[in-house]
């Protein structure tokens, strides 16, 4: 377990990674009532935030943006396994805080998390998405750059700015777009479909089908929801997940194209260099 502690302004910025080749609980309480949000990366960590008897659990966290409202009472727990690990940028600040925050930043919490700013319980959840690949990049880039000491502390802030500045932004999109609580559920479905079968995606009528979403509205709402079409993503996703077996030397070139569906390794070269513009051989771990 790694974790790096980043104070900007009156925000408290937690970057925690865990990599373990045996079933492992990650648990903590926060010091103080906290607005929260999280993202997750690469891992696909089990979250359970537990409230007295109750329970909030995620099963699929790889790309998920959460905000949450949690006091002191909430424990946060991680559930890390071999094929799970934990990779988590958690950006909070106190409800005490929010009028000292430059900017403008207080005033995005008070009209985009109003539940959380006002909360009815120990823990409330406010809105979750999954990032758009721009988001994912940035998070990408916070857990695999090779900075050290002042100039790594300046590139994380520099990142999480980016970072919030995206949530928000997208967070302010979300009431314009015309796609019901339950449409947005099937959508999400979707994307975790497509993320568990990289290397055998079910084609687009099976995807519509499972999700109980027509074709249409599929293609159109998916686009409008994650900023890509349903294509584009998984391409994103295949591509991602290959990178980060080679660069982990989990995998050689070959075994990655396997594994993210590619039987041609030109071709998986080929799209490799056009989404990173270096080929997968050139990777340095």
């Amino acid at each position: 377990m790694t974790r790096d502690t980043i104070n900007i302004n009156d925000f408290i910025v937690l970057v925690e990674e865990a990599n373990s080749d045996k079933v492992i609980i990650d648990s903590c309480k926060f010091d103080e009532p906290l607005i929260a949000v999280a993202f997750y990366g690469a891992g696909n960590v089990h979250l359970n935030m537990q409230n007295g008897a109750q329970q909030n659990e995620y099963d699929n966290t790889k790309g998920l943006a959460i905000s949450f409202f949690a006091d002191e009472t909430v424990e946060c727990i991680h559930t890390v396994s071999p094929n799970k690990p934990l990779e988590c940028i958690l950006i909070a600040t106190a409800p005490k805080n929010l009028q000292n925050l430059p900017n403008g930043e207080g005033e995005l919490f008070t009209d985009l998390l109003q539940e959380l700013v006002n909360p009815s319980d120990s823990y409330v959840e406010g809105p979750r998405f999954f990032m758009t690949p721009e988001m994912e990049q940035i998070v990408n880039n916070i857990f695999n750059n090779q900075y050290q000491g002042k100039a790594k502390m300046m590139f994380f802030r520099s990142q999480i700015t980016a970072l919030l500045s995206h949530f928000f932004w997208q967070l302010s999109l979300l009431d314009s777009k015309d796609i019901n609580f339950v449409e947005r559920e099937k959508l999400f479905q979707a994307k975790e479909i497509l993320s568990k079968n990289l290397d055998a995606p079910p084609s687009l009528t099976e995807l519509s089908r499972q999700i109980g979403l027509n074709t249409f509205k599929l293609k159109k709402d998916f686009k409008e929801l994650f900023g890509v079409p349903v294509f584009k993503y998984l391409q994103n996703e295949r591509m991602t997940a290959a990178h980060d077996l080679i660069r982990s030397k989990k995998a050689t070139v070959q075994e990655a194209a396997w594994h993210v569906g590619y039987d041609s390794l030109s071709s998986f070269s080929n799209a490799f260099n056009k989404k990173f513009g270096f080929r997968p051989s050139e990777i340095k771990a």
